[in-house]
């Protein structure tokens, strides 16, 4: 089998809103590596989170705002001969898209970066009441870089 580059916006696309969730890293205060799986909607290359507005994790990203996303989907294991174990591997597709943490204040912005991500999980439209936008901290990344790749497929 093969490792394929995915060049195609459409099929970047596609892998990540295939992922139920992605892996966001980013470099901590001590400049050690931190990877949190996170829920997530994509929209017009912008990937949207929300979170607890405190804890490390926004402690870190206002430190250092660049961070690096992970997704990877359609996970099945294959080989050519089952009992040679070199012959084991994992077929996927993968994307990493790199840019930077965009804090969204505004609460109308921070409702439309709620309805993204609820899109990915739902084809519902969902009400917010105020305290719970208010309580939520709601960031964006811009997609600067994005790769992919798919071996097997």
């Amino acid at each position: 089998m093969r490792n394929r580059v995915l060049t195609l916006k459409q099929e970047l696309e596609r892998i990540m809103l295939d992922c139920d969730v992605c892996y966001v890293g980013m470099i901590d205060h001590q400049r050690e590596p931190y990877v949190l799986p996170m829920n997530f909607g994509y929209k017009d290359d912008h990937i949207y989170f929300h979170s607890a507005r405190q804890g490390k994790k926004i402690d870190v990203l206002k430190n250092n705002n660049k961070v690096c996303v992970a997704f990877s989907t359609d996970h099945s294991l294959h080989w050519v001969n089952e009992e040679v174990a070199c012959s084991w591997s994992m077929k996927y597709k993968s994307v990493l898209v790199y840019g930077k943490v965009e804090f969204i204040e505004d609460y109308d912005a921070k409702v439309a970066a709620l309805n993204v991500i609820m899109s990915n999980y739902s084809d519902r439209n969902f009400n917010y009441n105020a305290p719970a936008v208010n309580d939520v901290q709601t960031w964006k990344v811009k997609t600067e870089k994005i790769e992919g790749r798919a071996y097997g497929y």
